[in-house]
């Protein structure tokens, strides 16, 4: 399948749905494409905030190292996905590290260039921020309900969350093609990767999951989500 050209992939962002013909030339005209291999780290938490990216292939995981050296990893995220959320309206470092977790491909907006560009034309400014307000709002619901649920349920809605941003239907199962450690996958949901390795392995003994090191596969999806559904 082709590759998209830069214009129609920016058309498919969220943040850039309201930008006429002329101004999505103009962002196209400062962005910059990368190629990130696997395993390799896009920017350092702390560090000076360079540029923000946007996904148009691959897996990327963003996550904060606390006082004892521990990975909290924030997000993980697919194509079509920007981070940092916030950075294009703020000078602070960057909020947490971000790494490629499979061979990705990016497009980058240098911060030095987008100013410029905001106020040469205010109305793409005013179309995004607009944007961000709503992306900012769908962030803070779902911190909300990840923190108001037990470990149980947020193991379980992290892989209803997986399924449905990464996962392809296959039949019946749906097979989520992610390199992700047990610790990886605790560090997510806020537990222990002991808790994890109990809560998935209850979940295969039920034939639920399938799970090795490269890949989820859901060979229930109807009865994970019950299970979702209990107190």
């Amino acid at each position: 399948m082709a590759q998209l050209s830069t214009i129609e992939f920016l058309k498919q962002l969220t943040l850039f749905q309201d930008l006429n013909s002329q101004e999505l030339a103009r962002v196209e005209e400062i962005m910059i494409a990368r190629f990130v291999p696997r395993k390799t780290t896009i920017f350092t938490e702390g560090s000076e905030k360079e540029a923000v990216y946007f996904i148009r292939e691959g897996i990327v995981k963003t996550y904060k190292t606390d006082a004892d050296g521990h990975e909290q990893i924030v997000s993980i995220l697919k194509n079509n996905d920007m981070f940092p959320h916030t950075g294009l309206f703020n000078q602070r470092p960057y909020p947490a590290t971000a790494e490629a977790i499979v061979d990705t491909r990016l497009l980058a907006i240098p911060v030095h260039m987008f100013e410029p560009l905001m106020l040469s034309t205010p109305s793409i400014a005013l179309k995004m921020m607009r944007v961000m307000g709503d992306i900012i709002r769908e962030l803070q619901e779902k911190l909300q309900m990840l923190t108001g649920q037990d470990a149980k349920h947020r193991v379980l809605s992290f892989l209803l969350k997986l399924a449905e941003q990464h996962g392809k239907q296959e039949g019946g199962r749906i097979t989520i093609e992610l390199p992700m450690t047990h610790q990886e996958f605790a560090s997510t949901v806020g537990t222990t990767r002991e808790t994890i390795n109990r809560l998935l392995n209850q979940l295969v003994k039920a034939d639920i999951l399938q799970v090795d090191r490269s890949r989820i596969v859901i060979v229930d999806p109807q009865a994970l989500r019950e299970r979702m559904d209990q107190k």
